[in-house]
């Protein structure tokens, strides 16, 4: 049964740090890929309250909407647009201090301001990317980008169990 996430005050360094072990016991003991995609999901978007926060599964040749919180999203991403598409073809975390200046942004909500998009692998290959939206300008860092890959670094583990 999930309980109430600890909040804490500090950077998001910190906040990371705090967080990492409360979806560790999310997670632990269950093997349902999408409840623990969904849970991951709520957990960022409760603690730092971004406009979005959600996950597109690689199906074919495009990114296909998966778990998230925030308002309504893009349903499918092919992999040659967007941040998320670029995040999967380069094959690494990619951070957008703004994204009206990304060359082919999809907005799929014009309140976006600034994203960063993080590749999740599975024996050398990208199997989803975690998609998170600030409504504030370049409001994503390293610190993000490092709590984040970490984070994702529990979806890499328990891949096989999840499904």
């Amino acid at each position: 049964m999930a309980e109430d996430l600890i909040k804490i005050n500090g950077t998001r360094a910190d906040q990371y740090v705090n967080l990492y072990p409360q979806i560790q016991s999310l997670l632990a003991g269950e093997t349902d890929l999408y409840a623990n995609l969904a849970n991951i999901a709520a957990a960022i978007h409760d603690i730092f309250g971004y406009f979005w926060v959600g996950f597109y599964l690689v199906k074919g040749d495009e990114l296909v909407l998966g778990p998230f919180q925030g308002p309504v999203a893009c349903t499918r991403i092919p992999f040659h647009k967007g941040v998320c598409g670029h995040a999967y073809t380069e094959r690494k975390t990619v951070i957008v201090p703004n994204v009206d200046e990304f060359p082919g942004h999809i907005a799929c909500a014009s309140a976006s301001k600034s994203e960063i998009v993080i590749p999740v692998f599975h024996e050398n290959q990208v199997i989803l990317v975690l998609d998170v939206d600030s409504d504030s300008l370049n409001d994503f860092s390293e610190e993000d980008q490092t709590g984040l890959e970490k984070i994702m670094g529990l979806i890499e583990e328990n891949w096989v169990s999840w499904n």
